[in-house]
C-alpha cells in the first residue's frame, strides 16, 4: 500500500543519497518547512534541532537518527525535529565536519606529539584506515567462525587514530554549531507559529462574521 509504484534502481538510490532530487537547496527548504510546521512549542522544536545538529558531529554513522532521538528525549525536545535536523550532516558538510572534529580531537588529546601515536610508523591515510578496519571486521568474523586466530590490529589503529579523536573532537564544535542553530531557529519558528496562529484566527473571525451576517439576513 505504501510502496513506491516505480521501483528505483540501486544506482539511482545511491545517486539521490549524494544529490537529492532538486538539489540540496530544495531539500533544505523542505526540512525548514517541516520544522516550522511541527505542532510543538518553539523551544521544544529548537531543542530538537540542537540535538540533531550536534549529532552530526559524532562518528556514529548509521546511528545518527537514534542518537539524535536519545539526546532530544533527554533534553525534552521534539523528536521529529531532532531527526530532521540530522540532515545538517550531508555529503556537502560531512567533509568539513570531519576535518574540524578530527583536528580538534588531535589537539585536545595531543596525539600529534604522542610517543604512542601509531600513525607515523603504521602508515596509511584516513580512507585506508577505514578500509582496513572494515577488512578486520569481516576477516575476523570469518576467523571466529572457522576457528582461526583473530587479529584486531587495524581496528585498534582505526579506533585510536580516527574514531576516538573524532568522538572527542566533535564535542566542542558540535556544541557551538548546535547552539548557534538553536538561537537562530527559535525566533524564526516563533514568528512563523505566531503568524500562522494569526492567519487561523483571522479566518475563524471571517467565518464567524459571515455566519452572523447569514443569520441576520435570515431573520429579516
Amino acid at each position: 500500500m505504501f510502496k513506491r509504484r516505480d521501483r528505483r534502481p540501486i544506482w539511482r538510490i545511491g545517486l539521490e543519497a549524494l544529490w537529492p532530487k532538486g538539489g540540496w537547496g530544495r531539500a533544505a527548504r523542505y526540512v525548514r518547512l517541516r520544522l516550522n510546521r511541527l505542532p510543538d512549542p518553539p523551544h521544544r522544536i529548537a531543542r530538537g534541532i540542537w540535538a540533531g545538529v550536534f549529532t552530526t558531529f559524532t562518528p556514529f554513522y548509521g546511528l545518527h537518527f537514534l542518537t539524535a532521538a536519545i539526546i532530544s528525549f533527554v533534553m525534552r525536545g521534539n523528536l521529529l525535529a531532532a531527526i530532521l535536523a540530522t540532515f545538517f550532516g550531508n555529503p556537502l558538510t560531512y567533509v568539513p565536519i570531519g576535518v574540524v572534529s578530527m583536528k580538534t580531537g588531535y589537539w585536545l588529546l595531543d596525539l600529534n606529539n604522542s610517543d604512542n601515536f601509531t600513525h607515523h610508523h603504521e602508515g596509511g591515510g584516513l580512507v585506508t584506515k577505514f578500509l582496513k578496519a572494515g577488512d578486520d571486521l569481516w576477516s575476523n568474523l570469518w576467523a571466529v567462525l572457522s576457528g582461526h586466530q583473530v587479529d584486531w590490529t587495524n581496528l585498534r589503529i582505526f579506533y585510536d587514530e580516527v574514531f576516538y579523536p573524532y568522538m572527542i573532537g566533535g564535542i566542542i564544535p558540535g556544541i557551538i554549531t548546535a547552539t548557534i542553530c538553536y538561537y537562530i531557529s527559535l525566533p524564526i519558528i516563533t514568528a512563523f507559529q505566531n503568524r500562522r496562529k494569526g492567519a487561523i484566527a483571522a479566518k475563524l473571525a471571517e467565518l464567524k462574521k459571515r455566519k452572523a451576517e447569514g443569520r441576520a439576513r435570515e431573520g429579516r
